[in-house]
């Protein structure tokens, strides 16, 4: 999934956000598979206008929230990692259908839209 992803992105003239895009794909990707429970998940990536949308969707209800987690923990920032991501990148993330779809948009820079 992140090859495709990273295909997605040169495809659409949008190198300059790979290595953002890819933690971000990661981190959803790993979140919908070690907690939903399905072995079926899908990823969408589009570009409208000024903004980059990633959509993971799972089909499994449950909210994706980032929590707190002690220090010498081995996971459970994923969530917490994506949402600094999308705020550097200037945009937005957040679940629908039931939490049966993480999304979020990143702003694309100027510098590099089309």
């Amino acid at each position: 999934m992140r090859r495709i992803a990273a295909a997605r992105l040169r495809y659409c003239g949008l190198e300059a956000m790979t290595a953002d895009v890819m933690v971000i794909v990661s981190e959803l990707l790993t979140n919908a598979l070690m907690h939903s429970g399905t072995t079926e998940i899908g990823l969408g990536i589009a570009v409208e206008g000024e903004s980059l949308h990633i959509v993971v969707h799972d089909g499994m209800p449950g909210g994706a929230a980032p929590t707190t987690v002690d220090d010498d923990a081995e996971s459970g920032r994923g969530l917490l990692l994506v949402e600094a991501l999308v705020k550097e990148n200037g945009g937005t993330w957040g679940t629908s259908d039931a939490s049966a779809t993480t999304w979020c948009s990143l702003t694309v820079p100027a510098e590099i839209r089309r």
